[in-house]
């Protein structure tokens, strides 16, 4: 897969939240959402936005790349781990007041994406976007790889919520996108076909 930024957001499932079903099988997408950027027959992206990095905060990501917070939210900031893919580098999805030129990407009408230190130095300036979410790495998926989960019924597609999106608490992120679509955990099968 290139470089996530490369291409523009395309396809139905950019905007949307993934959810891993009970049957997923890879132990690092268990009860996993994933805010989709991207999708085409080519390729697929998006970041998890539930599953916080214990031992890394957004305080140590500015001091390696020695940028000097200003704004005090700046040590209240989680950093997430957006998927297996790409783990050293870092995407933060925003809130479509921010943009720059050369490293935003639109995903919505209310969200977008980047990945350049710019909007790490905004946010620590406290200039930046009014909400956003920062993650290391990213999920992708080769050509026809993601359709075929969906088929496989590893997947479930739910309308994203920038509510559920920018939440601190990570915990409820799963079941709150659940319940978008009126569907109690205990009620999905792990079997496709099946309801």
């Amino acid at each position: 897969m290139g470089t996530p930024l490369d291409t523009y957001s395309s396809g139905y499932l950019a905007g949307q939240f993934l959810l891993a079903m009970p049957s997923m099988a890879d132990p690092r997408f268990e009860r996993s959402v994933i805010y989709m950027c991207a999708h085409s027959p080519e390729e697929a992206m998006g970041l998890i936005i539930n599953k916080p990095v214990d031992d890394l905060s957004f305080a140590d990501v500015l001091k390696q790349l020695d940028i000097k917070p200003k704004a005090p939210a700046c040590s209240e900031i989680y950093v997430h781990r957006g998927g297996p893919v790409g783990e050293r580098r870092g995407f933060v999805l925003h809130s479509t007041d921010y943009h720059q030129d050369d490293g935003t990407m639109k995903v919505s009408d209310d969200i977008a994406l980047s990945a350049t230190t710019e909007i790490l130095r905004a946010i620590a300036e406290g200039s930046g976007p009014n909400n956003y979410f920062m993650a290391l790495g990213y999920a992708g998926w080769g050509p026809g790889q993601l359709d075929e989960e969906i088929k496989n019924n590893a997947w479930l597609s739910v309308p994203a919520d920038a509510d559920i999106l920018f939440a601190r608490d990570c915990s409820k992120k799963w079941d709150l996108a659940l319940a978008k679509l009126g569907i109690a955990a205990h009620r999905l099968s792990g079997q496709a076909g099946h309801a």
